[in-house]
């Protein structure tokens, strides 16, 4: 959420930098509530005051036996209470309209986010790994034949639809096995602190990490008001909510491995084929809580975090700077990883690590206290480390041989209690 001071202050560089979002200028419509909301504050206090008056001239009216001028200020100080009050409630009405206008305008991207309408403006920043030379034309990770019997779609859609999977035999071995390797990676390697969570939140969470109310549709709600988060970025951001804590006690590094859950609203035709879309799937989650000083060395720490999984398993890649209009909501600067797939002969996004500022620090109320100074908000970062099942395409598919079998990486043998392999007819060897 946006500082309402900040925006007074300098409204032109609010509206500027929306516009490298490609969105008109709103500080007037801000500016107005800010102002009608102020104007009813005053009027409240005021009232106040008057109140508070009219009650000390009530007593005194008492104490000197004055019976009539006690009578008419009683009446006095009642009219006046009913009317703080009155203007309590507007003046809360208008608190309320701001912050809800406020709840739907997306971060400021930094200064030097790349302009753009959409991804074809995205900057490529570098590159990893040079993608295998096949001798025969690569396959799609669901038409491997070793990849088919542990990749069943049909039994997916029998029990839950579209976009489901049921996974079994070394498909589903090696899907673990790379979460597996990539907490451990995260821990020992990266020094971040393994976290299990919750799937299921109250509202305020998924407006804390601000999927809401802007992305609701794309999202799942129990029927007793629970929401099945999209990534655990919702629960690991959040577990610093409401809290101040001490500058010695940043950063804040958590990954966590959990369930997740996407209604893919308006990706209709999207990516149908195969496990590259679906409705519920894993991810391992990096999230840091930051000083204001920190938090773009840290954005470059946790890309590398995300870029070194990719390497240990051998897989190209490369990392492109997302434009202000490619880029999510709650972000200041996003960098996306996109890993090389042969079977569509092109690099997709498996992970997306993005800054945000104190955008995200302003809804959940989340502070830290400088050595000497007043509390002030965070900034909280976050990126998939990676996203499972996105690498487990990518595994298969830069892993295939001409036979039907799949090479898996190194990385993963002691994972998988040495096997190398996925045989041609689906067993792990």
């Amino acid at each position: 959420m946006h500082d309402i001071r900040a925006i007074r202050e300098n409204p032109a560089a609010f509206d500027a930098a929306l516009a490298r979002r490609g969105l008109a200028p709103l500080s007037p419509e801000v500016l107005g509530l800010d102002e009608a909301r102020r104007t009813k504050i005053l009027a409240a206090e005021t009232a106040q005051a008057a109140q508070n008056a009219a009650s000390k001239a009530v007593g005194a009216a008492k104490a000197a036996g004055n019976d009539e001028e006690f009578q008419r200020l009683r009446a006095l100080v009642a009219e006046q209470k009913a009317e703080v009050a009155r203007l309590t409630e507007e003046a809360a009405a208008e608190d309320t309209r701001l912050r809800d206008l406020l709840l739907t305008i997306p971060n400021l991207p930094l200064p030097e986010v790349p302009k753009g309408p959409d991804e074809t403006a995205n900057v490529e920043i570098r590159r990893w790994g040079t993608p295998r030379t096949f001798a025969f034309k690569p396959l799609e990770h669901f038409d491997i034949p070793g990849v088919k019997p542990g990749m069943d779609f049909a039994t997916a859609a029998k029990l839950s639809g579209a976009r489901f999977v049921v996974l079994r035999g070394a498909v589903i071995r090696v899907h673990r096995a790379l979460a597996q390797f990539m907490l451990d990676t995260h821990i020992t390697d990266h020094g971040l602190t393994e976290t299990w969570t919750p799937v299921l939140v109250k509202e305020e969470a998924m407006y804390g990490t601000n999927q809401l109310p802007k992305f609701a549709e794309d999202s799942y709600r129990t029927t007793n008001g629970w929401w099945l988060i999209p990534t655990s970025e919702v629960t690991l951001t959040n577990t610093v909510a409401g809290e101040i804590l001490e500058e010695s006690q940043l950063p804040v590094r958590m990954t966590a491995h959990t369930q997740c859950f996407r209604s893919e609203a308006g990706s209709a035709g999207k990516d149908t084929s195969g496990m590259l879309r679906q409705h519920q799937f894993e991810k391992v989650e990096m999230v840091s809580i930051t000083t204001p000083e920190t938090s773009l060395a840290e954005h470059e720490r946790m890309t590398r975090c995300a870029e070194a999984i990719l390497e240990k398993l051998g897989l190209p890649y490369r990392t492109i700077v997302l434009c202000t209009g490619d880029m999510g909501f709650g972000a200041q600067k996003t960098h996306d990883l996109e890993v090389w797939l042969p079977g569509q002969n092109t690099y997709r996004e498996i992970s997306s690590v993005s800054v945000c500022g104190d955008f995200q620090a302003r809804r959940m109320n989340a502070r830290y206290r400088p050595a000497g100074g007043k509390p002030e908000f965070v900034h909280t970062l976050n990126g998939s480390g990676l996203a499972v099942g996105r690498c487990l395409i990518a595994v298969l598919e830069n892993g295939q041989q001409a036979d039907g079998s799949v090479d898996l990486p190194t990385a993963l043998h002691p994972y998988l209690g040495g096997k190398t392999r996925i045989g041609a007819d689906g067993a792990l060897v």
